[in-house]
């Protein structure tokens, strides 16, 4: 069990905007909470910001954590370089370990939602020595999914990564549609709203659409299969009516972690973070506190 804060000093929380930079591409995080706790950095999904984190942080530094939250590239204060190539998951996941050596942090408890959780995934299985634990909301590891692509429903599911391959449409039609589409998704017509308006210009959508295309064009989905198991502890969260994430890939996902497993199933949609903040937080503490 982690030890409760002992000092003054310890207890003192800090508040301060991090930025730093990877092979030309500005990386923008907040780092916030107790200035000694341990440190928790949160990976957002699509098409949300580091704003998806609104409900969650304040609980998790009320468990006595120190909270990093990034917003990714392509995405918020973050930059957005050109092309598909540049987002890439071993580019994301490099980000990630950019982002903990500007903030002096050796090993991080990791958490991912939606692409953010396929980051985490990648991080977990690549860079491990800068991992202490490992929680992923919504999204299989990737092994998993690449099974459930061949023995499920799961690719009537995902029709609409394969619609976002084509050219300029995709851009055009998102940025008509994107706010209903979210609203009517589970999302508060005030969150949908406000990740609707920040890409509401066609051209504001082309680096969150090159996360699917990266995926999709390399590593090819069979390739997913490859990942490596995941051997730090880990918790994974599934919402049983997650339209876009089925039930096989999220109960095969225990054969790829080697180490200390809990899944935990919650009667919610895709938007945990949002939706789920204190069932998050509270995974993420006791994940943290021991295996």
């Amino acid at each position: 069990m982690r030890e409760a804060p002992s000092s003054e000093a310890t207890r003192r929380t800090s508040v301060r905007d991090l930025r730093t930079e990877r092979e030309g591409v500005g990386l923008a995080a907040r780092d916030s909470g107790l200035r000694r706790g341990e440190v928790v950095l949160l990976l957002h999904g699509s098409p949300q910001d580091s704003s998806c984190w609104d409900g969650v942080v304040p609980l998790l530094h009320a468990a006595g954590l120190r909270t990093l939250v990034m917003d990714q590239r392509g995405y918020g204060a973050s930059g957005s370089p050109p092309g598909v190539a540049p987002y890439r998951t071993e580019e994301l996941a490099a980000d990630v370990v950019a982002v903990l050596d500007a903030a002096g942090v050796r090993q991080a408890h990791v958490v991912g939602h939606d692409w953010g959780g396929a980051v985490a995934w990648h991080t977990a299985a690549h860079h491990a020595d800068r991992v202490s634990t490992l929680t992923v909301l919504s999204t299989p590891h990737p092994a998993a999914y690449s099974w459930s692509l061949t023995h499920s429903r799961q690719p009537l599911l995902s029709w609409y990564t394969l619609a976002f391959q084509t050219p300029w449409l995709p851009e055009l039609v998102l940025a008509q549609v994107l706010e209903p589409v979210l609203a009517g998704g589970g999302l508060p017509p005030a969150t949908a709203h406000r990740y609707a308006e920040r890409l509401r210009r066609p051209v504001a959508l082309g680096p969150p659409l090159a996360w699917y295309r990266a995926a999709v064009r390399r590593p090819p989905w069979h390739a997913w299969r490859a990942t490596p198991a995941v051997g730090v502890p880990t918790t994974y969260l599934w919402g049983r009516r997650d339209p876009a994430l089925g039930r096989a890939a999220a109960e095969r996902t225990r054969r790829f972690v080697s180490g200390p497993y809990r899944f935990i199933e919650l009667d919610e949609g895709h938007w945990l973070p949002e939706l789920q903040p204190e069932a998050v937080a509270r995974a993420v503490a006791s994940r943290v506190a021991g295996p």
